[in-house]
C-alpha cells in the first residue's frame, strides 16, 4: 500500500487489502471478453477476487476456491455482479461496489434466492481501481439478509443496513473456528421447472446484447431457473458476446475442440480422421473419441464420449474410467445422463453396485439435441454443461 492511500479515514475494523499489480493487468484484458454492460462488472468483479481471494487462503485455508470453478466467471460476471469462494464447506459471496458509502449492503437476489447459489457470509467490499485498494467494511449471513433485508423489486437486490451487520472482519475468523455449526442460511425454496421450450426462447431473447439488463428483463423466476443451469447460463453468455456454438460434439470430432471446451478439459483422443475435410460422424475414422480429465473424490477419472454404430444408425456411447491404469471405480459412483432440461430417460444411467472397470451409458440422439452429463459423487468444481450432437 502507497503512503498516500487514505488509510486513516477508515474504520479501525476495515480491512484494507492491495491489488496486486498483475491483477490489475489481467483486468484490463478480460474486460474485453464481455457485452458492454458486462465489462466494467466483471472488472471491478476480477479486482475484488485477485484481491480478497489471497487473504482467505492465507486468513482460513490454502485450499479456498472459487465456485464452481474460475473458467466460469465470466458467464456470471456478464449476468449478474458478485462471486462465490469456497472455504472448506463454507461459501462466502464477494459483493462489490465503487460506492464510498457504506451505510448499507446491496446483494443482487440471484445470490440470495437461487438455491443453488445461496451462500453463508456475504462479504460487503468497496473496489476503488483508482488507489489500487479494496475495503472490506462488513459481512453479513444469508440468515440475516432475508429477515432483515430490505427488498427492493426495481434492482432485484437485497438491502441490509451496516447496523444490521458487522463491521468487524476479524470475527469472522472467530466465528470460523469456534462457531462451526452456525446458523447462517435460510431455507430457500425451489424455483419452478423451467421447459426447455421456454428455456429456448428465453436465451434468443436475452442473448441479444441489445437486451441491456437481461436479469431484469423477465421475471426472476424464470430467469433464476435459467441461469441456476450451468449449461443454459454459459450458452446464454456466449449468444450474448456473438460467438458460435461451443459445444457440438460433431464439430469437435471435424475441426478440433473449441477452445473454451479446451479450456474446461475437453480433448481428443486419437486425432486422426479417415480422410481430410471429413465432415460428418459416418466418415470418421472408428476409434476417435473426446475426452475430459475430472477429479473426484481425491482421484483423477476420465470421461470418454465415443460414436458407436452403423453410419444409418449412430448412437453415442459415455464412459467413465480411473485415469490410473489399472484402478477400478469404488462402489457407489453413477454415472447418468439427462435431457438439456434435466429430465431423466430410460436406460440413462449406470451404477457401480461394486468396484468396477467401466461405468457406460449409451445413448441415441437427434441432430442439434442436447444432453447433460452428471457423475455421483461430484467432481471437483463440476458445473452443468451442455453438450450438443
Amino acid at each position: 500500500m502507497t503512503a498516500n492511500t487514505p488509510i486513516l479515514t477508515f474504520a479501525s475494523t476495515d480491512l484494507i487489502l492491495e491489488i496486486p499489480a498483475n491483477v490489475e493487468h489481467q483486468a484490463q484484458l478480460h474486460s474485453q471478453s464481455f457485452a458492454d454492460i458486462g465489462s466494467y462488472q466483471a472488472y471491478v468483479n476480477e479486482l475484488c477476487l485477485g484481491a480478497v481471494l489471497p487473504w482467505l487462503q492465507e486468513d482460513f485455508t490454502p485450499q479456498a476456491k472459487v465456485w464452481p470453478h474460475t473458467k466460469a466467471l465470466s458467464s456470471f460476471w456478464e449476468l449478474v455482479n458478485g462471486t462465490a469462494v469456497i472455504v472448506d464447506a463454507t461459501r462466502f459471496i464477494l459483493v462489490p461496489s465503487e460506492n464510498i458509502d457504506s451505510s448499507e449492503l446491496r446483494v443482487p437476489q440471484e445470490w440470495v434466492d437461487i438455491p443453488s447459489w445461496v451462500g453463508d457470509y456475504y462479504l460487503a467490499v468497496q473496489v476503488d481501481p483508482d488507489e489500487g485498494y479494496v475495503r472490506v467494511w462488513g459481512y453479513c449471513t444469508h440468515e440475516q439478509l432475508k429477515n432483515k433485508g430490505n427488498y427492493d423489486p426495481g434492482d432485484r437486490t437485497y438491502a441490509l443496513d451496516a447496523m444490521d451487520m458487522i463491521a468487524d472482519i476479524s470475527i469472522l475468523t472467530v466465528a470460523q473456528e469456534f462457531c462451526p455449526h452456525e446458523v447462517t442460511r435460510s431455507l430457500t425454496p425451489e424455483l419452478p421447472t423451467l421447459p426447455q421450450a421456454q428455456a429456448q426462447n428465453l436465451l434468443n431473447r436475452l442473448g441479444k446484447s441489445e437486451v441491456v439488463t437481461p436479469r431484469l428483463a423477465v421475471p426472476f423466476s424464470l430467469w433464476g431457473k435459467l441461469i441456476e443451469h450451468g449449461g443454459w447460463r454459459q450458452s446464454l453468455y456466449e449468444q450474448r458476446l456473438g460467438l458460435p456454438e461451443q459445444r457440438s460434439v460433431a464439430q469437435w470430432l471435424q475441426r478440433g475442440v473449441s477452445q473454451i471446451a479446451a479450456d474446461l478439459g475437453w480433448g481428443k483422443l486419437d486425432l486422426q480422421l479417415s480422410a481430410a475435410g471429413a465432415r460428418s460422424v459416418e466418415e470418421r475414422q472408428p476409434g476417435v473419441s473426446l475426452s475430459r480429465q475430472l477429479a473426484i473424490a481425491g482421484q483423477v477419472y476420465e470421461l470418454i464420449i465415443t460414436p458407436q454404430g452403423e453410419p444409418d444408425a449412430p448412437y453415442w456411447r459415455f464412459e467413465l474410467r480411473n485415469a490410473t491404469v489399472g484402478a477400478a471405480i469404488p462402489g457407489g459412483f453413477k454415472l447418468r445422463l439427462l435431457t438439456e432440461d434435466l429430465q431423466p430417460f430410460p436406460n440413462n444411467e449406470d451404477i457401480a453396485t461394486t468396484a468396477v472397470e467401466q461405468l457406460y451409458v449409451e445413448v441415441a440422439l437427434e441432430a442439434g439435441e442436447g444432453i447433460v452429463w452428471e457423475i455421483e459423487p461430484l467432481p471437483d468444481s463440476y458445473d452443468r454443461e451442455i453438450l450438443k450432437f
